[in-house]
């Protein structure tokens, strides 16, 4: 027996595709907004994680800048100390200064040549005098320019001719200032080891001594 189905067939089943078609759509909809939702709260945890690590990073960056800055005013404090260290070690070293000065115009000063003014300034000194003969006063350049161990680059300020005293009792002198430096006490301490270490290096270094011969040994039978 022959059975022949008259429904619409083909509708219903363009109906159900369709139904299903729409199904799936709503399906993918459906799990498309769940995957987004997923996403969006990833997406939050990781800025609020971050957000976390950088407010933590700048109160670490907060608590350097006080420690450098800390750091900063004991460095300030540690120089200001080293400078009135400093300040007192000079004291201390140059309050003698004056007597060096005092000897070594003393021991430079040839005869015929007297000091009337000694002025000093820091490491310069000013010195003005009266010497009989102008070779006098280059005399006194020469030595405190080059033979003195405290005193150095001499540097003749303003000579001129003077008459002292009237009449018979008048005498032709000059005039003259001079401009020299003075050493500090530790410039003349090293200049010392210097000049001490380059003698010792040029010092002729004596000949090793040979040995001295053995008289031969007679072997015994």
């Amino acid at each position: 027996m022959i059975l022949i189905n008259l429904l619409p067939h083909r509708e219903e089943k363009r109906r159900l595709r369709k139904q299903a078609f729409f199904v799936g759509l709503g399906l993918s909809a459906v799990a498309g907004a769940v995957l987004v939702a997923l996403w969006y709260a990833v997406l939050q945890q990781m800025t609020a994680s971050q957000m976390d690590r950088n407010e933590f990073l700048r109160g670490a960056i907060s608590k350097l800048d006080e420690e450098i800055k800390d750091v900063s005013s004991l460095k300030g404090e540690i120089e200001a100390l080293k400078a009135r260290q400093r300040a007192v070690e000079d004291l201390q070293t140059d309050r003698n200064m004056p007597v060096y000065l005092l000897n070594e115009l003393v021991r430079q000063t040839p005869e015929g040549v007297f000091l009337t003014a000694i002025r000093q300034d820091g490491q310069t000194v000013l010195v003005s005098g009266q010497a009989q003969t102008n070779e006098r006063v280059a005399e006194f350049l020469r030595n405190t320019g080059a033979n003195s161990q405290w005193l150095e680059r001499a540097d003749l300020q303003e000579i001129k001719a003077a008459v002292v005293g009237a009449g018979r009792d008048s005498k032709r002198l000059f005039d003259f200032s001079m401009r020299v430096s003075l050493r500090r006490p530790q410039d003349v301490s090293a200049a010392a080891a210097a000049a001490a270490a380059a003698s010792a290096a040029s010092a002729p270094v004596p000949a090793a001594s040979a040995p001295a011969p053995t008289a031969p040994v007679a072997a015994s039978s």
